[in-house]
């Protein structure tokens, strides 16, 4: 008689999921940790090279590198656990065992899935709440050469917006609405493509009713070399303060819904949005991918193994997991250029590839 009950047997459900558990957390730490050292020994040069950085300041990077690390090598190690889980209980009969007891190949899966949808959600609450802020922080770090950082939210730095044949450069901006600053504005003026002139400000703050006050303002003249202070000035009365605000939304550093009122705010001013929109949807399916790799390796556990063909079945498993990767990335860079709707370039390689591993399953019970 077959045992139709998803989890036909609480203790082998709990002894597969520990198994998965060690296993992929212990992959997941030794890639990560390799993977760090690797990352500190190539940026610690330029963590150095600023007077006054030191030990302290290695750790901080540390600090906010590993969030990032975690998040990418997550699913990988995942992946990698389940191998070595399967090729395990493979190679010392278990799997052959519970299929005895008449146990299916869905219900041998089944704690694996279950326990890597529980980490699919620790995936998505650690990105939401650690990995934004640790790339926000360490973006901001890097745009300032792993100096002091201005302890002000919402900043962005090194802006660049074009404005008419006009050029505007921004080294840090930061606010939002009608209380946005600008720090250190140079303006190059063109007329017919042709540089005219080159105004550059200290500061700048939003002019009552619109426009631009720029402090501590110098003009230089290109066609006689004229340099000339201008103390305070007014320009752009056209410019709103969502084009400076808006110049540069990265998706990496924002939450789910802040990313979302990003776009809708990218959309009231009739902007592009489906570079964004992908990234936004991809927050979600990025994390759900966790579930997929126990049923893209599940091919490493059926079959005997003294058939010789163990290895074999791994690195087809290896290769089913990979390819989904290959996928993913490949379709959001499609998503990026606009060649993709949205949601087929966030969820399409999962859904494709869900369907591909469940073939495979069905075929190996088969």
């Amino acid at each position: 008689m077959i045992n139709l009950a998803f989890f036909p047997s609480r203790r082998i459900a709990l002894y597969m999921a520990r198994l998965f558990l060690a296993r992929s957390a212990a992959v997941l730490v030794a890639l990560v940790g390799i993977l760090m050292m690797l990352d500190l020994l190539g940026k610690s040069g330029e963590i150095l090279a600023y007077h006054g950085n030191g030990d302290a300041e290695l750790w901080r990077y540390v600090g906010l590198r590993l969030p990032q690390l975690v998040a990418r090598f997550l699913p990988f190690a995942v992946l990698l656990g389940t191998l070595i889980t399967f090729a395990g209980l493979n190679q010392n009969s278990e799997i052959i065992s519970m299929k005895a007891a008449g146990i299916s190949a869905h219900q041998i899966i089944a704690p694996l899935i279950l326990v890597s949808g529980l980490v699919a959600l620790v995936h998505f609450g650690f990105n939401e709440r650690f990995v934004t802020r640790a790339t926000a922080t360490l973006s901001a770090w890097d745009d300032a050469d792993f100096g002091p950082v201005p302890p002000e939210s919402g900043v962005q730095t090194n802006l660049a917006l074009v404005h008419g044949d006009d050029l505007i450069f921004v080294s840090r901006v930061s606010g939002r609405g009608s209380g946005v600053r600008l720090a250190g504005i140079t303006i190059y003026g063109r007329e017919g493509g042709t540089l005219r002139r080159i105004l550059t400000a200290r500061t700048g703050t939003a002019a009552p009713g619109a426009g631009w006050v720029l402090r501590d303002a110098t003009l230089f003249t290109v066609d006689n070399g004229a340099f000339q202070r201008m103390g305070a000035v007014r320009v752009g009365d056209d410019i709103t303060p969502d084009e400076f605000t808006l110049a540069r939304v990265n998706p990496d550093e924002q939450d789910f819904w802040r990313l979302r009122q990003s776009i809708a705010d990218l959309r009231a001013a009739n902007r592009p949005t489906a570079t964004l929109s992908s990234n936004m949807w991809h927050k979600i399916a990025g994390p759900m991918s966790t579930m997929l790799m126990p049923l893209l390796a599940a091919v490493a556990a059926f079959g005997l193994a003294r058939s010789g063909a163990l290895m074999v079945r791994a690195v087809i498993g290896m290769a089913l997991g990979f390819a989904y990767f290959v996928a993913d990335n490949f379709a959001i860079a499609m998503g990026n250029l606009g060649a993709y709707p949205p949601l087929l370039a966030a969820w399409g390689p999962f859904l494709l590839f869900l369907l591909v591993g469940e073939a495979v399953l069905i075929r190996t019970e088969e």
